[in-house]
């Protein structure tokens, strides 16, 4: 299946159906009254979080989605059907922005997870709900509200808690291959990764964490030189970067000079995922001399002038990757903590300046007009 992770669409809720006027006309009794139905309510577009896509490709090709209007009021006090609400089934890590304006509207970051994305219109007031002492036969009714209508982006970044960032062939494919059930393509030439994979880390019982391989940048990146900036989004949800160098490059090239055009590259893509934590993965280290294997590390620390962490590995042979997992884990472990403690502010209504509290029902379309609200199913 191709791997689409931005899309744009149009979306609209049922419009409310009209009341009516109508009085009850039976032999014998000459003074009915009023029996006007109001309209039903137009079907609403609710979004939800799906654990079994991975991919936006379903709005790839379908870009409109409406939902039913409500039916309109009859007589002999009948009100008309709801319109049926209509459900955007999404991967989980969508998130939903107005199109026009780029405003964030929300994003699903748990499995069943619902959001109401646009509220179908209210019906309309038929005769009956007119009626009263001093009017007993009122004529009066309402056409139904019109239900909201919006045209949205949607942009897909994977769940991960580990990513992978370095240059093509550094050897990040292999690496989550060796350290977690990630199957993705190995070759010995350039983007050999065309799209992000994600693969689980066992650690020990209820112990793990997910790492995510992205294809790799070059330099001029930011220009559009290979394939840009286009999967570095999937990066900007995990915890810790584990920038990959290729320790002894078949091309002679520089490795430091190549992870000083990854650290740019980075910067100038969001300076926000350059402040991330990161950590020195030197790899193939099997393709080096035994007894040169310290010096040629400390060289390149020395040169990088690099201050944090550094790990020599080979991920094809799996040596030095135990060291490596573990404290991962340990530093996803301990961000996971201070995660649990900090307010959930994803969801913020339009034009509101705080978080919004969570809808009680899946099925409820009753939040005010321009306004997103949650729930989980």
């Amino acid at each position: 299946m191709k791997f689409v992770d931005e899309a744009t669409i149009d979306i609209a809720a049922g419009h409310g159906g009209a009341g009516c006027v109508s009085f009850r006309r039976e032999k014998f009794i000459p003074f009915g009254g009023p029996n006007g139905g109001d309209g039903g309510r137009g079907g609403s577009v609710w979004a939800a979080a799906d654990v079994n896509l991975n991919t936006l490709i379903d709005f790839r090709y379908t870009r409109r989605f409406e939902a039913r209007n409500g039916e309109a009021g009859r007589g002999s006090d009948q009100f008309g059907a709801a319109g049926e609400d209509i459900v955007l089934r999404v991967p989980v890590g969508t998130i939903f922005s107005d199109a026009e304006t780029g405003e964030r509207l929300c994003e699903l970051l748990e499995p069943d997870e619902r959001v109401l994305l646009a509220k179908g219109g209210d019906g309309g007031f038929g005769n009956l709900h007119f009626k009263s002492s001093t009017n007993r036969a009122p004529r009066q009714k309402t056409p139904g509200w019109p239900g909201e209508a919006r045209k949205l982006k949607l942009e897909l970044r994977v769940l991960a808690d580990v990513g992978l960032l370095g240059m093509p062939n550094a050897g990040k494919s292999t690496l989550i291959a060796s350290i977690s059930n990630a199957r993705p393509k190995i070759a010995d030439y350039p983007f050999t990764t065309l799209h992000p994979n994600l693969g689980v880390v066992r650690v020990g019982p209820d112990q793990s964490f997910v790492v995510a391989d992205v294809p790799g940048l070059i330099e001029g990146a930011s220009e559009g030189a290979g394939l840009g900036h286009q999967f570095l989004r999937h990066l900007q949800r995990t915890e810790l970067l584990l920038h990959m160098v290729d320790l002894a490059p078949f091309d002679g090239a520089d490795p430091v000079a190549q992870a000083r055009a990854i650290v740019k590259e980075l910067k100038a893509y969001d300076p926000g995922l350059h402040a991330k934590p990161r950590w020195i993965v030197l790899n193939k280290l099997d393709m080096v001399p035994v007894e040169e294997r310290e010096a040629r590390v400390k060289d390149f620390v020395r040169r990088l002038r690099w201050k944090g962490p550094v790990f020599a590995v080979s991920a094809l042979a799996r040596d030095g990757l135990d060291g490596l997992v573990r404290a991962a884990y340990q530093h996803v472990a301990a961000m996971r903590r201070v995660a649990t403690e900090a307010p959930d502010v994803r969801f913020v209504a339009a034009g509101a300046p705080g978080p919004m509290a969570a809808d009680t029902s899946p099925a409820s379309s009753d939040a005010p007009s321009g306004q997103v609200t949650r729930s989980r199913g």
